[in-house]
C-alpha cells in the first residue's frame, strides 16, 4: 500500500506545473526585451530623420534669403549645424550640400535653393544584434528665392 501511495506522490509531482513560470519566462523575456529594442532603434531612426528633415528645410530657407552663392552657402551649413545641434541630433558624420543655382537667375523669374544634409545616426548603443551599429539618413529641401530680391554675382 505504501508503495502505491509514494508512486502516486510521483506521479503527481510530475503532473504538477510548479516551476513553470519560470520556463516561460525564460523562454519569453529575451524576445520581449529584443522586441522593445527593435521598437526603440525604430523610434531613433523615425525621430532623427523627422529632425533632418527639419535641419534641411533651415538650411534651403537661410540659403535662400542670401544673396551670393559663398553667403547663402556658409549660412546654410551654420543653419543646418545649429538646427541639428538644439533638436539634440548627435551625428557620427554630418555632410551639408547646397545648390544655390537659383540664386544666378536674373531678378523677376522663380528660382529655388536646394539644400541637401546627410546625418549618420548611431546605434551602437542598443545592443541590439542584427541591428547595423549606424545609420545613415539623407533629406533634401527646396526653397523660393525671392522674385524681386537683388541677387548678387
Amino acid at each position: 500500500m505504501t508503495r502505491i501511495r509514494s508512486r502516486a506522490r510521483w506521479a503527481r509531482r510530475l503532473r504538477g506545473d510548479e516551476g513553470s513560470a519560470a520556463i516561460e519566462a525564460a523562454i519569453i523575456l529575451p524576445a520581449l526585451i529584443m522586441f522593445l529594442c527593435m521598437a526603440i532603434a525604430g523610434g531613433r531612426i523615425v525621430t532623427s530623420g523627422a529632425k533632418i528633415d527639419a535641419a534641411a528645410e533651415d538650411a534651403a530657407r537661410e540659403a535662400s534669403i542670401h544673396r551670393t552663392a559663398g553667403a547663402a552657402q556658409a549660412a546654410a551649413h551654420a543653419a543646418a549645424a545649429e538646427s541639428l545641434n538644439d533638436q539634440g541630433i548627435t551625428c557620427a558624420s554630418t555632410s551639408v550640400a547646397i545648390n544655390t543655382g537659383g540664386l544666378n537667375v536674373p531678378v523677376g523669374q522663380v528660382a529655388t535653393v536646394t539644400a541637401t544634409v546627410t546625418c549618420t545616426v548611431t546605434l551602437s548603443d542598443l545592443l541590439l544584434p542584427g541591428v547595423p551599429g549606424a545609420k545613415t539618413l539623407t533629406s533634401t529641401a527646396t526653397s523660393v528665392v525671392d522674385l524681386y530680391r537683388q541677387r548678387g554675382a
